[in-house]
């Protein structure tokens, strides 16, 4: 190696040959990507000497950084090749260190490369370096290699899982560079180690993909949608949508609670739509979207990570129960967004001008722009500044040469921002808002300015538009003193004065009438009075009375329901007391109208004024008041001396103009403190006359005169209203004519004649264009047209709307067309492939005459029809390079292998079919079908041979060979017992079948059942697990009869406890079928391995008493096996159930393995009843548990039975107990557990009887019964036998008679409760029997003589009376009424609902008959239409909810429980005629005076009147 070659790159695929040093010489190959060290290579330098130096290509190396000049490191090297050429791969470059000592840093680096998506159908990488290993043997065997992902301890490892037996084996310890370290991450593997890579796809990098998926983005390209759902079955629909998830998005997650089930609903871009239901918990595709579903107990969990391929509708399908409730969350990407335009042209040619940009609404899904209302709809969207910049500086030339033009800012000035008036304030008080109208201007050459597009002056911030106004405070009321009492003892009256105080102290109106303080209020003078009646009356009139009278100020209506009084009528009575009235009324102000409505009074909250009160004008002649006692009583001098009348100024002009008249005030006055005084107190006989006098009496100045609004020209989308406005003079002064004159008559401004009206939005509609041209002129094309679904806004602007918001169907966009027959031409398929492989071939072209149809579907022709056409060649010449010779080596033929399991088979209850594979032995039930596999390697299976007994198998009515090379035997025969052959090649394999009797007995000889030595065992069974598998063992066909008799033996031992769990089924069979029942009891087959079989027989040679524990031990084993087998697969509640089943002993537990761990295989079964012995069960000798299905025998001593019902199925059966026939329940005594237990307190002779349980679900039903006897000694159960005496406990139930039986306590029955409720006693006699010695003879504790009953409170449900029917209505006069239940307890308090909760509780409202009800739809006649052609046209009308009779209105939930009208309707659907510029509505005069020409919309329809605009 040459000095100067310091550092080289090893790259390469090294292959090792492991050999296993088996006869075969199998060689095991490894793949390994190795890259060396850079201390390696410095090692080999050093050693090489330095004459041989070889000058380095100065093309593959880069000029040194300066950072490399200051280091000993020479320049970096080239990017070497990338590692991948799809989906991320890694690149290294290389560089030398110059010095002979180390060099700090490394002398490699790398990078990312081929960051591009691979295509679909591609491999992943790591299950490509797998699947490289498949031609590689691996222990002497060829695997199907599959890559293990996201190892955590060592993910840059290649490790493998074999497909056919699971084992994870690592291949590689490192796997090529550039391959993921984890599924869902961007990090590689490079040199063995995991990078760190970043969605940038660099090295190191930390950045990471937002929620929207941009790298390094700050969430501003979507936004977040979260919500619920909540189905409504009582709709009556099957399906429902729940929400639209649009294309691209992200992060999507729905969970459903509830009974219903989702499904989802595709659409893409290009309308294709596709729909994927969701069956099962697992990984769905969906338009190349990956979609998670989880499917729970109680709720479905539905995850999309995303970016979605399409437009993802989620719906819900509708089942019965309750109503679902489904939580969504995603993130939508921001398909609208600005994009900034190029320059605009310049705004002159020469001389100086300026050019702006703009901004535009994208759309990205159809990469078109749209009106930017679609951008305003996001706040994340800010849309951009326009930029300015000078253009055509140039000097413009003029005719004397050329003339310098001033900058474009004098001559040509930027457009700007220009502002109308203010607005008056929104309030008059307390801070409002007044608004103007800003728009953007720009002024020619000619200094003519115009109006232009708003984006040409947001290069200056926008003048405001609301500004706030009227901030000073309201007006508020303003209490005086009160003044003295009017009595001077007693009980009097005291007043005081009330102002309205605005902002700057004044005393004005606008205060709020129902906060104003009360001006009158009672007094007390501690003074008593001596005088029979007072001088001055109770309620005086002081003068300053007049200041404290309390006008009735004006309501103005508000949008807001409220109470709007009227004026007050005259008195009744013109003297003395009366009543006077006013009307009050419940009003609104409709303001898309602006009418007053009237509603009904229940809409107006607070109280209803006062519509009468009492009224006094002047005294009665003999009339007795307060005023007039005192009148009486005071003479009339001294009323002269103390007031008197006086005139005080005059009265306010009657006319404003042309002469009115005034009328002099006159007052009563106090002549000693010159205040105003009542009239009453003044001699009504001095009243000086009444003066009058002219005022105004000038000429009323010409005015304004304006009649009433018209009709809204549209009902929707802004309309117009009209009216008239006329100049007038008025003709006298005391004249009401008038005459019109020149509007430039009068001085004020003119009002205006136009206004807005209906400034809400339209619902949307479709918007239908032309169609296009033809795809084809014939055989069958198509034209298309846009159906947009639109919708005209409040401001006259027209959206654009996804289609689910038009209310029905589409109409076509597509529509046939050119369905003529096309000409005959020539149609051609593509060439052939080259006829020959190498050197030179020929390719030929079928060329066919054919006429395309007007479907669209070719037909073919005579050759003639195609004469008139050029028919194309039909032969050429083709190459594909010259011919090499390859030489192949021979291939080396394999042998052919039988793959045999040693496996003995003993059917342990009857199935229907069976599958074994040879190489064993199967004892089985007559009647079985079986199917018999010989699996074979490197030999096709159709080929397999077959023998039995040694001779070719001969094929019966049962008995057949498939194609495929197994037997197939329907239901067994005595003559199909025997040994079965296969045969493949040189290769051979044995199978032993066997036939049990029906009494589980085989064909063997008694005597031989024990004698092992008359067995045949091969030799070579010593070895069977070390033997090598390529040869065949012996087999006899007696070789494991003695065992397996022994075991069938064991399986119907007399005693009872080996059975008790399989009676308990054959009782409760009469319901089911018998192979269900053992289904639940047995396993259906036992397998034990041959080489353990025959450990078994060898030792089956020793002593005779052991050969019963080895084939007990033997039988546990198997089906110890067969149960771990079986709860493996079973869910983890069942196998918690299955563990907290009762057992009774060690060795029942043993013997009832095989059946209590027996899981149900189907989802659904029949109910059934276990019956268990109750032997352990007795641990009180006055409690007895039992379970049913046996005789019951009760001492009369006892205190309680508890008989067990144990039942299982799915779902869960329901338990019912009777008694002789008569369903029992709860009492005293008898009491039904929640586990289906049956509670017997203080059994007598009256519970003697046949009890039977009943378990039952919809499936089926199941029952068993016990005889319950009371008797009157020591007793055990029935199964037990009678006993001599009852010694311990443990043996309470025994027979026993008379001096046998030891002393006990016997019991009577419990006496009746003393209360029904809240709590009570039971009392019952306890004596010791047994013969002498009294009650120190029985030992044990003394029964309780009395004990505690009835606990639960007394309570129960009360109701209040029904209340009156006014609530809401439900139906034509039908209302509801409702009522109070509670619940409370004898002593009348009401206690917690709970306490009751036993008892049924009375229903709380119901259905009534009520004339407020009698309510409906009541609508008004159709407006004018608003179009006479066209689309546009609208007319509405109004609809309201009415009272049948009385025609009072209500509110509309009323009428709710009947569909409501439409208040609106399309109307004059007729076309305009095309090329025709006409007007199609009636007020296109007034669009052409509010300047509403340039607007699309009026344009269209007002294109007479706005074409010369």
């Amino acid at each position: 190696m040459k000095r100067t070659e310091l550092f080289i790159l090893m790259c390469c695929l090294c292959w090792f040959k492991v050999c296993t040093g088996s006869s075969n010489s199998d060689a095991v190959f490894i793949r390994e990507f190795t890259l060396s060290h850079h201390d390696d290579f410095l090692d080999d330098s050093l050693n090489e000497g330095n004459g041989d130096h070889k000058p380095e290509d100065s093309s593959s190396r880069t000029a040194r950084s300066e950072e490399d000049r200051d280091t000993l490191w020479d320049a970096w090297g080239t990017w070497s090749e990338c590692s991948r050429t799809c989906g991320g791969g890694a690149s290294y470059s290389l560089r030398r260190c110059l010095s002979s000592k180390t060099c700090e840093g490394q002398n490699i680096k790398y990078r990312t490369c081929s960051n591009v998506d691979c295509p679909p159908d591609s491999e992943d990488f790591r299950a490509q370096q797998c699947s490289a290993h498949a031609d590689v043997r691996y222990q002497g065997h060829y695997h199907e290699w599959l890559p293990v992902d996201n190892d955590p301890e060592n993910p840059c490892a290649l490790k493998c899982r074999a497909k056919a037996t699971g084992q994870v084996v690592e291949l590689a310890p490192k796997v090529l560079d550039g391959t993921r370290c984890y599924t869902e991450s961007l990090d590689m593997c490079i040199n063995g180690a995991c990078q760190i890579v970043g969605c940038d796809h660099e090295l190191g990098s930390t950045a990471k993909e937002d929620n929207c998926g941009v790298c390094k983005g700050d969430g501003s390209s979507c936004r977040l949608v979260r919500g619920h759902y909540k189905s409504q079955h009582a709709t009556g629909k099957t399906e429902d949508t729940v929400i639209i998830v649009p294309y691209g998005s992200r992060h999507v997650r729905l969970v459903l609670k509830g009974p219903d089930h989702l499904f989802l609903e595709s659409k893409t871009l290009q309308g294709l739509k596709d729909e994927l239901s969701l069956d099962e918990t697992r990984q769905y595709v969906l338009e190349n979207t990956t979609v998670d579903y989880q499917q729970l107990s109680d709720k479905e969990v539905l995850r999309i990570t995303g970016p979605l391929g399409a437009d993802f509708t989620v719906k819900v399908k509708y089942t019965n129960g309750a109503d679902s409730v489904i939580q969504f969350i995603f993130y939508q990407p921001i398909v609208h967004r600005w994009r900034e335009t190029d320059f605009f042209p310049c705004s002159v040619t020469c001389g100086g001008g300026y050019q702006l940009t703009s901004a535009e609404c994208f759309d990205l899904r159809s990469n078109r722009v749209v009106v930017d209302q679609y951008c305003h709809y996001y706040p994340e969207n800010v849309k951009p500044k326009p930029k300015l910049q000078e253009c055509n500086m140039d000097p413009c030339p003029a005719i004397d040469g050329y003339k310098q033009i001033m900058p474009y800012d004098i001559y040509h000035p930027l457009p700007r921002w220009e502002s109308s008036p203010w607005t008056a304030c929104s309030t008059s008080c307390g801070g409002g808002v007044q608004s103007r109208s800003v728009s953007c201007v720009e002024e020619d050459m000619q200094g003519n300015i115009n109006p232009t597009d708003e984006w040409k002056c947001l290069y200056a911030p926008k003048t405001p538009i609301l500004q706030p106004c009227n901030t000073f405070d309201c007006p508020t009321w303003l209490a005086q003193e009160w003044s003295p009492c009017t009595v001077t003892c007693g009980q009097g009256l005291r007043y005081r004065v009330v102002l309205c105080i605005d902002h700057r102290g004044l005393h004005a109106g606008g205060c709020n009438p129902t906060t104003k303080p009360h001006i009158k209020e009672e007094c007390l003078v501690t003074v008593p009075c001596y005088k029979p009646i007072e001088k001055l009356p109770v309620e005086a009139k002081p003068p300053w009375f007049k200041q404290a009278i309390e006008l009735e100020e004006d309501t103005v209506v508000s949008e807001e329901p409220m109470f709007i009084r009227g004026a007050w009528g005259p008195c009744s009575r013109t003297c003395g007391a009366g009543t006077q009235r006013r009307m009050v009324k419940c009003q609104m102000l409709l303001s898309f109208s602006q009418t007053i409505a009237d509603l009904p009074e229940d809409e107006c909250e607070g109280q209803k004024p006062l519509e009468t009160q009492p009224c006094y004008r002047t005294p009665c002649p003999g009339g007795r008041a307060d005023v007039e006692s005192w009148m009486e009583v005071t003479s009339t001098s001294e009323r002269e001396e103390l007031h008197d009348w006086e005139y005080e100024g005059f009265t306010e002009c009657s006319e404003t103009c042309g002469g009115g008249m005034q009328e002099a005030v006159v007052i009563c006055l106090n002549k000693q403190t010159r205040e105003t005084a009542d009239e009453k107190l003044c001699v009504s006989a001095r009243r000086p006359p009444q003066l009058l006098q002219s005022c105004n009496t000038e000429p009323c100045p010409p005015r304004w005169e304006m009649e009433s609004w018209s009709f809204c020209s549209a009902t929707c989308g802004v309309g117009l209203q009209t009216r008239a406005v006329n100049c007038v003079l008025r003709a006298g002064s005391h004249s009401n004519h008038t005459e019109k004159v020149k509007d430039e008559n009068c001085r004020q401004p003119k009002p205006s004649s136009v206004q807005a009206c209906n400034r809400f939005d339209c619902p949307p509609t479709w918007d239908v264009q032309e169609w296009s041209q033809c795809s084809h002129s014939c055989g069958g094309g198509s034209q298309k047209r846009e159906v947009v679904c639109k919708q005209r806004m409040a401001d006259g602007s027209v959206l654009e709307l996804p289609e689910t918001f038009c209310p029905s169907m589409s109409l076509p966009s597509i529509q046939p067309c050119g369905q003529v027959d096309c000409d005959p031409q020539w149609v051609s398929t593509n060439w052939t492939q080259c006829s020959a492989t190498c050197g030179e071939g020929t390719q030929r072209l079928l060329v066919v005459c054919k006429a395309l149809g007007e479907r669209g579907r070719y037909r073919t022709m005579v050759p003639d029809a195609c004469a008139m056409v050029p028919k194309p060649l039909t032969v050429r010449s083709c190459h594909l390079g010259a011919c090499e010779k390859i030489f192949k080596p021979a291939v080396v033929k394999r042998k052919p292998t039988i793959l045999a399991q040693r496996k003995v088979y003993i059917q342990w209850r009857k199935g229907k079919k069976l599958h074994f594979v040879v190489g064993g032995y199967a004892y089985l039930l007559p009647r079985t079908s079986v199917v018999l596999r010989c699996p074979t390697r490197h030999f096709p299976k159709g080929y397999v041979h077959w023998l039995k007994d040694g001779k070719p198998l001969e094929i019966l009515g049962h008995v057949s060979i498939s194609h495929m090379g197994y037997i197939k035997i329907l239901q067994l025969r005595a003559s199909d017992a025997g040994m079965y052959t296969c045969i493949a090649g040189q290769a051979q394999e044995n199978f032993v079948l066997k036939l049990i009797s029906s009494k589980h007995k085989l064909s063997v000889p008694e005597a031989d059942l024990w004698n092992t030595d008359g067995i045949k065992i091969s030799p070579k069974l010593q070895h069977t697990s070390s033997a090598t598998e390529g040869k065949a063992k012996e087999f006899s066909l007696n070789r494991y009869d003695a065992i397996i008799q022994h075991l069938l033996d064991l399986k119907e031992l007399p005693f009872e406890d080996s059975k008790e769990l399989l009676d308990s089924f054959e009782k409760n069979s009469s319901n089911l079928e018998e192979d269900t029942v053992l289904d639940s009891l047995s396993p259906q087959m036992l397998i034990a391995d041959m080489p353990r079989l025959d450990e078994v027989t060898r030792n089956l040679s020793g002593a005779f008493q052991e050969k019963d524990v080895l084939i007990i031990q033997l039988l546990e084993e198997l089906t110890k096996s067969h149960v771990e087998n079986n709860e493996s697969a079973q869910q983890p509640h069942e196998r918690l159930a299955h563990s907290m089943q009762d057992s009774t002993s060690q060795r029942s537990k043993q013997r009832q393995a095989p059946h209590t761990s027996r899981q149900w295989r189907e989802q659904h079964r029949s109910p059934i009843i276990l019956q268990k012995s109750s032997r352990d069960h007795i641990s009180n000798p006055h409690e007895i548990v039992d379970y049913v299905g046996g005789l019951i025998l009760v001492p009369r001593h006892t205190v309680q039975v508890e008989i067990k019902c144990q039942a299982q199925g799915n779902p869960e059966p329901m338990i019912l107990w009777t008694k002789d026939g008569r369903e029992l329940r709860n009492s005293s005594r008898v009491g039904l557990m929640p586990d289906g237990s049956l509670h017997i307190q203080a059994p007598s002779e009256t519970d003697t009887g046949l009890y039977i349980c009943t378990a039952s679900n919809h499936l089926g039903s199941t029952s068993l019964s016990s005889q319950v006897q009371i008797t009157a000694s020591c007793v055990s159960s029935a199964s037990e036998g009678n006993s001599s005496v009852c010694s311990n406990k443990t043996k309470l139930y025994n027979f026993c008679h008379g001096q046998q039986c030891p002393h006990r306590w016997q019991v009577s029955t419990w006496s009746a409760c003393s209360v029904s409720c809240g709590g009570g006693m039971q009392n019952r006699s306890v004596t010791c029997q047994g013969g002498p010695g009294g009650s120190e003879a029985c030992s044990g504790r003394k029964p309780a003589v009395t004990r505690h009953c009835n606990l639960q409170p007394c309570v129960g449900w009360t109701t209040t009376p029904w209340g009156p029917c006014q609530g809401h209505c439900v139906g034509p006069r039908q209302a509801l009424q409702y009522r109070h239940v509670f619940c409370q307890d004898k002593n009348s308090t009401r206690v917690a609902h709970r306490m009751c909760s036993s008892q049924p509780r009375p229903t709380s409202q119901r259905n009534c008959t009520t004339e407020a009800c009698a309510l409906h739809w009541r609508v008004g006649p159709w407006t004018q239409c608003t179009a006479t052609c066209g689309r546009h046209g609208f007319q509405s009308r109004h609809v309201t909810c009415a009272h049948r009779r009385s025609g009072k209105l209500a509110r509309e939930f009323h009428c709710a429980w009947k569909p409501r009208p439409p208040s609106w309707q399309r109307c004059n659907i007729l076309s305009c005629g095309r090329g025709e510029c006409q007007d199609s509505t009636r007020y296109c005069e007034k669009v052409r005076q509010l300047e509403l020409c340039p607007l699309p919309q009026f344009k269209s329809r007002c294109c007479q009147s706005c074409k010369d605009t």
